[in-house]
């Protein structure tokens, strides 16, 4: 089960802000604009805003040392704030949370090692970010780590907004993409489809892992990433991260703890909120 924290509205960062010996900082950009869902960073889970929720699960990982909202905003800066965390205003033009949280590093020289967790996963488990860290600290030739679950469905194989990871033996990322990869050629063929195959042969769908949205960078490599232009294959899959292949940089992708949900529509809000309650309830009840 996640770990269920809920910090007092008045929580301050235990780590200051003004630490000069920082060395891990988690950056969490957050905007206000959304197509499908406006204003998602402030919306309420539990009584407290979404953006809160990240940045306890942000904090509560043992080896962050502090965390930092990058946001557009006025509305979620002050929402930051008052909950008394801390929270910085970027440019307005950046094209996206990357480049937010590039503006952010080039003001903290004491930044070693940049945790990029999206504004939009309440649910992310700081076990899970404390595990990207210290893969981070522990293999020296890794640029930047990353997570991965297993896939839970043959629709989400199918699904082109389903990322997913291709890795090696030794657990490097090889290649993202939205189309359904590695790609299960003797099966689709005896079966007609993919989706065929998957329905007839559920075993397959262990061959397939979601790619999920937290990043762990060197500085030098998110400094790099920014500054280079976006390559081909990331302008055709519209996924970054390609971009990092393609300049070479080493991507370690690690199993995350657990399950986390991106709240992009009101039906995953909704579920975020059914899941907290219900272990809110299973908390109180053993109390």
């Amino acid at each position: 089960m996640r770990k269920l924290i809920c910090y007092p509205v008045n929580h301050t960062d235990p780590n200051p802000q003004n630490n000069n010996k920082t060395r891990v900082v988690a950056i969490i950009p957050a905007r206000y604009e959304s197509t499908r869902l406006p204003g998602k960073a402030l919306l309420e889970i539990a009584g407290k805003p979404m953006i809160c929720w990240v940045v306890e699960s942000a904090l509560a990982a043992r080896n962050v040392e502090r965390t930092i909202v990058a946001t557009d905003d006025q509305r979620i800066f002050k929402a930051v704030e008052s909950a008394g965390y801390k929270a910085v205003m970027t440019r307005r033009d950046h094209k996206s949370g990357t480049d937010r949280i590039a503006e952010v590093l080039a003001a903290l020289p004491d930044a070693e090692i940049i945790v990029n967790v999206q504004g939009d996963e309440p649910l992310i488990s700081s076990i899970t970010i404390e595990n990207a860290v210290d893969e981070m600290i522990s293999d020296e030739r890794a640029g930047i780590v990353t997570t991965w679950e297993s896939m839970e469905s043959a629709a989400d194989v199918l699904n082109p907004d389903v990322v997913k990871i291709v890795v090696d033996d030794r657990g490097r990322a090889l290649y993202f993409s939205r189309a359904p990869v590695p790609y299960p050629r003797d099966a689709a063929r005896k079966h007609g489809t993919l989706a065929e195959a998957l329905h007839h042969e559920p075993p397959l769908l262990s061959s397939f892992r979601k790619h999920t949205g937290l990043y762990v960078y060197r500085r030098h490599v998110l400094l790099d990433f920014n500054s280079w232009p976006q390559s081909e294959l990331e302008r055709l899959e519209s996924l970054e991260q390609l971009r990092a292949l393609a300049h070479g940089v080493e991507i370690k992708a690690i199993e995350a703890s657990s399950r986390s949900i991106g709240v992009d529509t009101a039906a995953d809000l909704q579920r975020v909120r059914s899941i907290v309650e219900e272990e809110a309830y299973s908390l109180e009840s053993k109390l």
